[in-house]
């Protein structure tokens, strides 16, 4: 499976307080919240299935903060970067910069804010993802494509 790292956009059909581990209660408004994770282990990007499993009720695991989230709301896209590299806490950076964040949120092992951002508007918080993820170059698909690189 491919590695690299991954946003979840989120639907939250109404207010809710949720204990979320260490963090404790936390209050989540009504809307959309974007999660940005890393899927740079063994598993890759498996790791968004495994998300999947836990918010359809089929994984009742609740190791991440996210976990906590995902029972309750529901899946709007996955936004996801192919990658071998540490980019994780950038692009969780680059949507903060656009949207408000929930304090601390699955970012305890890191020094950024959060890596959960909130949105009340489905079109903005897609925009804010989906700029915040780097594309591939031409260069870069039209050597996906081949399977070749030149050297």
């Amino acid at each position: 499976m491919e590695k690299g790292i991954y946003t979840l956009v989120l639907r939250l059909e109404s207010d809710r307080v949720i204990e979320v581990g260490s963090l404790g209660p936390i209050r989540f408004k009504e809307g959309y919240y974007a999660y940005t994770g890393s899927a740079r282990g063994a598993g890759g990007l498996a790791r968004v299935a495994r998300h999947i499993a836990v918010m359809e009720g089929t994984n009742p695991a609740r190791r991440w903060h996210i976990d906590r989230l995902l029972p309750i709301s529901t899946l709007v896209e996955v936004v996801a970067t192919v990658t071998g590299e540490d980019q994780e806490c950038a692009i969780a950076r680059k949507i903060g910069e656009r949207l408000p964040s929930v304090d601390n949120f699955g970012s305890t092992d890191c020094h950024c804010p959060s890596h959960l951002h909130f949105s009340s508007d489905r079109q903005e918080i897609l925009e804010a993802v989906r700029a915040a993820h780097p594309r591939p170059s031409s260069d870069e698909k039209e050597e996906a494509k081949d399977g070749s690189q030149e050297d």
